[in-house]
């Protein structure tokens, strides 16, 4: 078959594509199918993009971003499959994906991870916001034909639109990537905790400041926050790591705890547990907030941790900076829990079978 793949960001360079169908793209090739991509962005537009100013750059590439996507209707006849990740346009009405679907009369696979249906733009692209059409979601689910969603509370929604619904999680590549034989041994001096994600996300380690600040006055510890952005907080045990995708791993294996929290919100609901995922995959015990697809992944006090409140976060990390728990035990558990369930091997056939006719 030959499968177009129409994806927001370039190539290799967004946890959301690289995870959810970038990963599985040699598989479809080894059986046979031909694969075609388009990014809505190019590289130049996607470094500046959530960068403050630049508002001229910006709009000429997403101009650019539409003009590729109406070149691309002209070219639709060859495809058997359209793979359409989150959305082909982030702008307006989905014109591009009535088209392939209505008028191109082609199959629409539909995937997304997030509760992409909720108003949720960043400071830096107020503008953007504007000019979004968050109905988009439910006319794409309706047109598409098949939906790949990334945990249930996903599955759930799409399905108020279509029923033909694949349950399809994020998963971690525990061979090539995610694997801590592939890298030297580190061995951490000071008990570290650490959490990785985005500017836009680090509002989520707002409450956890205070309880560090008092820990820090008893115990020894570091906390490592790898991001794009350092968070401004006065924290002696602080130590920032920017973000490398060349060095995302050897820095995660820095950390001896991972942290998760998160609002109980529905954003935060629509999830799919990619922190924990990573912290897991490298034998790094997680506390998360028990919040969406994370009461999944974590059972509480096996593979991991799940904490309600500040005391229940405090006394958990407590009971690892006085080397309560076997740690070698809880790690374990947590490395085998996504190689079990949500490594790429695992998922593989499920994938696969997005394309059967």
């Amino acid at each position: 078959m030959k499968i177009l793949f129409l994806h927001p960001y370039p190539a290799g360079e967004a946890p959301s594509q690289r995870f959810r169908f970038e990963q599985y793209l040699h598989f479809l090739k080894e059986n046979g199918h031909q694969i075609d991509r388009q990014s809505f962005l190019d590289e130049k537009t996607w470094k500046i993009l959530y960068k403050q100013g630049y508002k001229f750059a910006k709009i000429i590439g997403i101009l650019k971003g539409f003009l590729r996507r109406i070149k691309i209707l002209f070219h639709l006849k060859k495809y058997d499959f359209v793979f359409i990740h989150r959305e082909a346009t982030p702008l307006g009405y989905p014109f591009i994906e009535y088209w392939i679907a209505k008028i191109a009369k082609k199959k629409i696979i539909f995937d997304f991870d997030d509760a992409i249906w909720l108003p949720n733009t960043s400071q830096e692209n107020k503008l953007v916001s504007r000019l979004k059409f968050h109905q988009k979601t439910n006319l794409i689910c309706k047109w598409a034909t098949k939906i790949s969603a990334g945990n249930q509370y996903l599955v759930d929604y799409a399905k108020q639109f279509n029923q033909n619904v694949v349950l399809n999680p994020t998963t971690i590549d525990t061979q090539n990537l995610h694997n801590r034989d592939l890298y030297p041994t580190q061995k951490n001096n000071i008990f570290t905790i650490g959490w990785t994600g985005t500017h836009s996300t680090l509002f989520y380690l707002d409450f956890l400041w205070e309880i560090l600040q008092e820990l820090e006055q008893k115990y020894t510890f570091k906390m490592i926050v790898i991001a794009n952005q350092k968070p401004t907080i006065s924290l002696q045990s602080l130590e920032f790591i920017e973000w490398n995708k060349n060095t995302e791993i050897q820095d995660l294996l820095k950390i001896d705890i991972g942290l998760m929290p998160l609002t109980d919100d529905k954003w935060a609901n629509g999830k799919c547990g990619f922190k924990a995922l990573q912290y897991m995959s490298l034998g790094i015990p997680t506390i998360a907030s028990p919040v969406g697809v994370n009461t999944d992944i974590i059972q509480h006090n096996e593979n991991g941790f799940l904490c309600k409140n500040k005391e229940e976060w405090k006394q958990i990390l407590i009971m690892f900076l006085e080397n309560k728990y076997n740690y070698e035990t809880i790690a374990q558990k947590t490395k085998q829990t996504i190689v079990d369930k949500y490594s790429v091997i695992a998922n593989q056939k499920n994938f696969e079978s997005l394309f059967e006719k």
